[in-house]
């Protein structure tokens, strides 16, 4: 485990045994959606803590507020003939999309570097994508023939990387929050919520309100920072956040997803903390001053793929050695890595 400060970019650097990686929903594997482990960290003091995830009602305190994403998952990829594939990651305001190319390369996808401005692709059911430019050098700015939601509804198929051997139904992609279709990948770090988690939280004297965040894809093979992304805080959400920490509370993110959000609407002009705020957020959270966390108070995720950009935002809650820390002891009590694994609360 290796840590790295370089370039004003923080990064957490470690090997992840392949059978660490969560191949499967927990329920294939006879474990509850809320059966997962969940280590638990408090602020930059070396204290971790192993618990399950049903330990969340006694580990928050009455008057503490969860927000939690309600963008639903979408079944983003749809498979070509001839080997490649298109996952459409987010929908842009004229129309077009970001896609990314990706060609067969075993149980799942890789990245397909190939591709020309203008190019057709011709997709199942006689739909038509046109590639018009690139947007990142790993994704592209498209438009398709024909309406994407209802298209994918009838087309596509989860998006799933190399470490997940079989498909499964876009309904092992969704949570119980997930209302408003939008997100490529699931917003994860809520899988595990039922509603008996929930009704817990609420007899605790926990609050729960709702921002919006599509995420789209992450491909797992590059470093990368988050691109920009549409989201939502609506007036009544930035009003529970505002009153939490008026009052003492603390604000919990319930995934990055959320805080991203949170932390781009408390850099809006106004006079509360957090005010209503809605469009697209390049915000990208580190623990440099700069980026500091001005809303956020706790976080509940997943673990993530080493030097990620989610890594960089954790290290913002919990400082990098702690976080460090953290990491290796996942990995020395066999927590699971990615969508369908085990969870991380840090607390302050």
């Amino acid at each position: 485990m290796s840590l790295d400060v370089a370039d004003a970019r923080v990064a957490l650097d470690f090997v992840l045994p392949p059978e660490r990686e969560a191949h499967e929903p927990p329920e294939a594997r006879g474990v509850p959606r809320d059966g997962v482990a969940m280590l638990v960290s408090r602020g930059q003091a070396d204290e971790i803590s192993h618990r399950g995830f049903t330990d969340l009602p006694k580990l928050l305190l009455p008057g503490d507020l969860l927000v939690v994403n309600t963008s639903a998952t979408i079944p983003a990829a749809v498979a070509l003939p001839g080997g490649l594939a298109v996952h459409f990651s987010t929908s842009l305001p004229d129309g077009d999309w970001l896609v990314e190319l990706r060609a067969a390369g075993g149980p799942a996808t890789v990245p397909y570097a190939g591709g020309s401005p203008g190019q057709r692709l011709d997709l199942p059911g006689g739909a038509v994508l046109t590639l018009a430019a690139r947007f990142t050098p790993r994704l592209w700015r498209a438009r398709l023939s024909t309406a994407v939601l209802p298209y994918l509804l009838r087309r596509g198929e989860p998006i799933r990387y190399s470490y997940v051997g079989r498909p499964w139904p876009i309904e092992a992609y969704q949570t119980v929050f997930g209302t408003r279709p939008g997100s490529a990948e699931m917003p994860s770090a809520s899988r595990p919520f039922t509603p008996a988690v929930v009704a817990a939280l609420v007899a605790r004297g926990i609050t729960f309100a709702p921002v919006t965040l599509h995420t789209g894809v992450s491909s797992l093979e590059g470093d990368e920072d988050p691109y920009p992304e549409p989201y939502d805080v609506p007036p009544a959400t930035a009003r529970l956040v505002n009153l939490t920490r008026r009052h003492g509370g603390r604000v919990i993110a319930v995934g990055t997803t959320v805080v991203r959000a949170l932390e781009t609407a408390a850099r809006r002009p106004g006079p509360q903390l957090v005010g209503p705020s809605a469009g697209w957020t390049d915000h990208i959270v580190t623990p440099e001053p700069e980026n500091r966390l001005l809303a956020v108070d706790g976080l509940i995720t997943g673990l993530h793929e080493p030097r990620s950009s989610h890594l960089r935002m954790l290290a913002a809650f919990a400082g990098l050695e702690q976080l460090g820390r953290c990491y290796a002891a996942a990995i020395d009590r066999g927590y699971l890595w990615h969508e369908f694994g085990d969870l991380h609360l840090l607390l302050p």
